[in-house]
Formats: structure tokens, sequence, C-alpha cells
């Protein structure tokens, strides 16, 4: 089976995962919170879409598309806990316009593990400690 045919047991394939990344993103872009931070750093957004698309194939159906390393990227960015309950809010928002409940729910759980990893990661980045749920600290 190639990745491209490749299923979730929820049913959740490439396709799925290209469309919630892509509806995610342009809503990203829109955004008056997070689309400067994007937009300070993405001129082309085709790769990074393209990106995106692999590391949510990785993550939801251990495709192994995805060698890239986020955590160094995220390090520098000037974010902060509200950054990321907005991103995980118009991720969540996003997977559930598109997908069944059950299917939002699998890409929902995973986001939130995912930005909590990223946060206790940028912490350590950043010479700080935090306790887990604690989120960055607001600059």
């Amino acid at each position: 089976m190639t990745n491209a045919e490749k299923k979730s047991p929820d049913g959740i394939d490439e396709a799925m995962i290209e469309r919630l990344v892509r509806g995610f993103y342009s809503k990203v872009r829109d955004d008056a919170l997070l689309g400067p931070v994007f937009a300070s750093r993405i001129a082309d957004w085709e790769p990074h879409l393209q990106t995106m698309c692999r590391f949510w194939s990785s993550v939801m159906l251990t495709s192994g598309t995805y060698k890239g390393q986020p955590l160094p990227k995220h390090v520098p960015l000037p974010i902060d806990k509200q950054h990321f309950a907005h991103w995980l809010e118009l991720f969540e928002e996003t997977a559930r316009e598109l997908f069944p409940e059950a299917v939002a729910r699998q890409f929902v759980e995973r986001a939130q593990r995912i930005g909590e990893s990223l946060q206790l990661g940028i912490a350590v980045g950043r010479n700080m400690m935090l306790k887990r749920g604690e989120g960055l600290p607001v600059s």
C-alpha cells in the first residue's frame, strides 16, 4: 500500500490531511494574531503547505514522510501561550468544519499534544522551565 492509499482506523487519509492543512493555513494567513508571525517567515506558502501535509501524514498515518525537526524553527518565534491557544482554536474549528466528530477529535487530540510539546521545548530553548499544562508566558 502506498502512502497515498494509507488510511488510519478512523478512515483518515492523505486527501483529508491536505484539506485540513490547506483550510487551516488559509485561516492562519488571514488571522490578526497568527498571520503576521507566519508572514514574517514564509514568502512562498506552497512548500510550507507540502511540509505540513508530510508532517500531519507522519503524525496521523505514521507514514514517515516528514523528516524535519520542528522545534528549532519555533524557538526563535515571537510566540506565547496565547498564540498556541489561538492556533489550536483555529485548528479545531477547521477540523470540525471538514470532518465528522470522531475524525475531528483525532486531529485535535494530536494537535493538543503537539502544541503542549512545542511549548515545553520552546521554553527549554529560551532557558525557562514550564510545568505540564502551564504554557509559554505572554511576551
